[in-house]
């Protein structure tokens, strides 16, 4: 008998400024909760808060004026894959040593995701984190 795989998608397009981020951040909760993952839930807590790591990276650091930024949440056979777009290409995220006033984020980015990335894309780059569900998770 052959498995059917199901796949979700949700992806938009937002202002580059806080509150396309906020808004941004609160669908992805929102879009989780819909796809079986509860607001108060592990899978979601962490996805949301990577979610707003990448969306205020985005907006913070890959703002160009009159750009949006896109972002795209996939659910696919076990694996959710959160991917956030802007046009600035010459800025590529890296983990550092944090200061007092900044440097966290992708610190929590690569202690919640399985994996996390750049990609370059025409124009600017997508920068993508991948949370692998276990069988048992909030299903």
């Amino acid at each position: 008998m052959k498995s059917e795989i199901s796949t979700q998608e949700f992806t938009m397009r937002f202002t580059s400024t806080p509150r396309g981020a906020r808004l941004a951040r609160r669908l992805v909760s929102h879009r989780l909760d819909e796809w079986g993952h509860p607001y108060d839930g592990p899978v979601n807590e962490a996805v949301t808060l990577i979610a707003a790591e990448l969306v205020a990276n985005a907006v913070r650091h890959g703002h160009v004026p009159g750009r949006d930024f896109r972002l795209q949440l996939t659910g696919s056979d076990g694996l959710l894959r959160l991917e956030v777009s802007d046009t600035r290409g010459e800025r590529v995220p890296e983990v550092r040593v944090p200061c007092a006033e900044s440097g966290r984020g992708l610190l929590l980015v690569e202690a919640l995701a399985d994996t996390w990335g750049v990609t370059p894309r025409q124009p600017g780059k997508s920068v993508w984190a991948e949370v692998w569900l276990s069988p048992a998770t909030e299903r």
